[in-house]
């Protein structure tokens, strides 16, 4: 399949003082449960940010609103200053992994990424780019369906890095993977906002978010609780995780 033109909006190629992701005001319930309750936050073009709260907090839910996954019953959401379904050919600027990806089990890796890349109008060169980007090379003619659930991860993000994409959303991504992929996935993510784009990820590590991440929105039963940069809640004296629970206590009282 022959690889469409892609016209880049302005707030893609960085327009000043545009957020990558902005969420405001963002209010979703289901039924009488109160997922997300008047969210706001933003993320910035050229760092990570992690996206941090206790399970049930609202965190997927959000990932889902902000992709317009699921819709918003107060508030908006927006990615590169548009809501995520009005932007032209949205795989290409913005890659997303919101769950552990499963795969067709007799299908190689490489050739689920050869139908992804069809099936957004991506030339079919970037697979073996992508595949060598996330250290799948080897494997890449391997049936996806026997890969390890730390190769899914790599699988799905190499998916997600077809459109080369200025933002990154991930849910988990370090699932599965060995302490030296972990180390990979940070190095990776760390030199992907480095090079201006941006990078909103979803973890329960906080001892490797420490290291990841440039800040953090936290967030409990669906609030903003705080967002900062990491230097700014550990201030030098204690660690990313005593800050995050005692965030938590605050909250709770």
């Amino acid at each position: 399949m022959e690889a469409t033109t892609f016209e880049e909006p302005e707030v893609r190629r960085g327009a000043l003082g545009t957020p990558a992701v902005a969420v405001r005001g963002v209010t979703k319930r289901f039924g009488d449960v109160t997922a997300v309750d008047d969210l706001s936050f933003e993320v910035r073009p050229g760092i990570v940010t992690g996206f941090l709260g206790p399970n049930g907090a609202g965190k997927s839910t959000t990932l889902r609103i902000v992709l317009g996954l699921v819709r918003a019953d107060e508030g908006s959401a927006t990615v590169l200053g548009m809501p995520y379904a009005s932007l032209p050919e949205p795989t290409r600027p913005v890659g997303a992994v919101l769950e552990t990806p499963s795969f067709t089990q007799l299908r190689s890796g490489r050739n689920h990424l050869r139908v992804v890349a069809a099936a957004s109008g991506i030339h079919g060169q970037r697979v073996d780019e992508v595949l060598e980007q996330v250290g799948l090379t080897a494997a890449g003619r391997r049936r996806a369906g026997r890969y390890s659930l730390g190769m899914r991860q790599r699988l799905g993000l190499a998916a997600a890095l077809l459109g080369e994409p200025r933002v990154l959303i991930l849910d988990e991504p370090a699932n599965g993977l060995d302490p030296q992929g972990i180390r990979w996935l940070r190095d990776f993510l760390r030199d992907f906002a480095a090079e201006g784009n941006a990078v909103l990820v979803s973890s329960h590590l906080l001892s490797e978010m420490s290291q990841l991440a440039d800040e953090v929105v936290v967030i409990n039963r669906g609030r903003l609780v705080k967002q900062a940069s990491v230097n700014e809640l550990t201030d030098g004296t204690r660690t990313l995780e005593d800050a995050f629970f005692e965030l938590m206590e605050e909250g709770d009282r």
